[in-house]
């Protein structure tokens, strides 16, 4: 989902304490829909967060997510069976479901951090900038077991893990977007369930047909939700380009793909309004019967709902290709770790775990309908579907300055577009200038 300018604005300041507390000139950034915001707090330089063991017992990992309560007892399974098969370390989970990243953030302020902890995306790159994170690069050259093999893992979601050329965190988890539909809207329509090798102006149509606005039933809805980027993937442009020097969002490709979204979005004739949004709730309306095709990840319980019949299909495909938004996230080392050959060894062993736990697993090997219905046995009807995404899909590419950049491409295109404050080609070039200040 996308974040508002407060929040955006919040984790600007975080993140200059923690970069701060690194020892660093200043600099910034947040994910994508489900991150918590920050405060800013006082510095001190970080220390190392255990003391030096006297003896050969098991030494402390301190693990930080933002699992909640249900999440946190499956993952303590997985940590359960770690902990009694190591040797050397046990892993001592410390979840934090509120604020996850103020506490962080303070945390890694104060010198107090954790030894491993869970980063979306959008932060591993600005926190690696800053020395924040350990460079796993060389151990896992030097490792040879399955899951240190960075061959294995899709490399459009490794990418968010990587810094000039050097990884910092090991994805445990990539949700392909994927479209859920409603089978029996379909069928009061007299349509037919869309295939996987339907295009953007299928799907539209499509929306158009399923849209009934006097009974309140649209085609599909969006609100900044499903990420424009990922349709500018679709029609053969960029927002920030490999080399990290261009944000070429007034390409014609990415131009094509702005106005597409735009001639959706808030558009009751395929889509409700954003007041109607605003007063039913976004994913509320589809599990109410009344969203015909929803971009939804591919672990969420759209398809759980009780007496909800639910399709599963890959995203329309665009101009170019079928690329799918994939958000993820990885587990990441402390760079002040007192016992960095102990939470490497961790580190591998839980990631390990949880790629047998969630899905989908963001390596290659393990991204397979069997392996899908194992770690999720409620999935087995999406299960193809997610499958034959997952090969498409591709996460953000993250710059150090990432906060400012995605602040600047809200609130100069894309909220101006959605709003009808002027056209795609008009906003891309206006904004452009100012996204490529804050590139690297």
């Amino acid at each position: 989902m996308r974040r508002t300018p407060k929040v955006l604005a919040s984790m600007l300041l975080a993140l200059s304490l923690v970069f701060s507390a690194c020892g660093s000139k200043q600099s910034t950034e947040p994910q994508s829909s489900q991150q918590p915001t920050t405060q800013t707090q006082q510095t001190t330089e970080q220390q190392p967060t255990q003391q030096e063991p006297a003896t050969k017992e098991k030494v402390t990992i301190r693990l930080a997510t933002w699992a909640g309560a249900d999440e946190s007892a499956e993952l303590q399974q997985i940590i359960d069976k770690i902990n009694a098969e190591a040797t050397d370390f046990q892993i001592v989970h410390e979840p934090a479901p509120a604020d996850y990243y103020t506490k962080i953030q303070t945390m890694l302020a104060g010198g107090t951090a954790p030894d491993l902890m869970w980063l979306s995306q959008e932060y591993v790159v600005p926190y690696a900038s800053k020395g924040a994170l350990m460079d796993l690069t060389d151990r896992l050259k030097n490792d040879s077991r399955p899951t240190a093999n960075l061959d294995d893992y899709f490399p459009m979601v490794l990418e968010h893990a990587q810094y000039e050329g050097r990884i910092y965190g090991l994805p445990w988890i990539a949700q392909p977007v994927i479209v859920y539909y409603n089978e029996q809207l379909f069928d009061d329509a007299g349509l037919p369930y869309p295939t996987d090798d339907w295009t953007w102006e299928e799907f539209r149509e499509l929306a158009v047909k399923l849209t009934d606005k006097e009974k309140g039933i649209y085609g599909t809805s969006f609100n900044g939700w499903p990420p424009v980027q990922m349709f500018i993937w679709q029609a053969g442009g960029e927002v920030i380009s490999p080399d990290l020097k261009s944000s070429p969002i007034d390409s014609p490709e990415a131009v094509q793909a702005l106005d597409f979204y735009a001639s959706i979005i808030y558009n009751e004739e395929v889509a409700p309004s954003e007041a109607t949004i605003n007063e039913q709730g976004f994913g509320e309306m589809f599990k109410a019967g009344k969203i015909a095709m929803y971009f939804g990840g591919a672990a969420d319980d759209l398809d759980r709902v009780e007496g909800l019949r639910v399709g599963h299909v890959k995203v329309p495909k665009g101009p170019k290709d079928q690329t799918n938004f994939a958000w993820s996230a990885s587990t990441v080392v402390n760079a002040k770790t007192k016992y960095p050959d102990q939470a490497y060894e961790a580190l591998i062993a839980l990631t390990e775990g949880i790629h047998h736990w969630k899905i989908v697993p963001p390596r290659k090997s393990l991204a397979t309908k069997e392996q899908v219905i194992a770690n999720e046995p409620r999935k087995e009807k999406a299960a193809d579907t997610i499958v034959a995404a997952a090969p498409e899909m591709r996460a953000y590419r993250i710059i150090p300055r990432h906060p400012e950049w995605d602040t600047i491409f809200w609130e100069q295109l894309q909220d101006p577009l959605y709003h009808g404050k002027g056209t795609a080609a008009e906003l891309a070039k206006q904004a452009r200038a100012a996204l490529e200040e804050v590139l690297p």
